[in-house]
């Protein structure tokens, strides 16, 4: 035993380090501790619902991309493209409007030939990226693209919570019916 270490002191166990980390992602859960479709539902009401979002006046005729054949079905996809975008830049820190229309963008039907990717409209991707910006979501990175805000990352991160404390009553009210159905 070297002079430094005191007598008790001992590896952690490898299950105690496993608990440790189990316990801390119950603690603080994140953004990435809740599924994507549930978070985005999720911020997409709560931004409806503040309407500080200011949403272009173009936003009910025009298409997401020149691969798409119509413009959404949804009447507050504005909502939701905001809030993918703003989940996507919370995980991979610093985002540029390029990586955001590949990210959206999909297939583009050219005939008879294969299908190739085709980048999503810079419009839409630019004008929710500002707007989420306007409201202090978003913040300009000094080595380009955006990245999130502290009052950005402190409110997906109090939704993200509230989320997984609602799903959690889902799963547990399920739990309690398939009970009930089995007796």
């Amino acid at each position: 035993m070297s002079p430094s270490q005191p007598a008790s002191w001992s590896l952690p166990s490898s299950s105690s380090i496993q608990e440790y980390s189990q316990v801390r992602v119950s603690i603080v859960p994140n953004v990435k501790d809740v599924p994507a479709e549930a978070f985005i539902q999720a911020y997409a009401s709560h931004l409806k619902r503040s309407g500080k979002l200011e949403v272009p006046t173009w936003v009910d005729t025009v298409k997401t991309g020149t691969f798409k054949e119509l413009g959404p079905y949804d009447p507050d996809w504005f909502y939701v493209r905001a809030a993918a975008l703003a989940r996507h830049i919370y995980i991979h820190k610093a985002v540029g409007i390029g990586a955001l229309q590949k990210l959206h963008g999909g297939p583009k039907n050219r005939g008879f030939r294969p299908q190739r990717h085709t980048d999503a409209s810079g419009s839409v991707q630019r004008k929710a990226v500002q707007s989420l910006e306007a409201i202090g979501v978003l913040e300009k990175d000094p080595k380009g693209g955006r990245r999130i805000s502290q009052d950005g990352q402190r409110d997906l991160d109090r939704i993200a919570v509230a989320t997984l404390e609602s799903l959690r009553e889902n799963d547990d009210e399920e739990e309690e019916e398939d009970e009930e159905d089995d007796e």
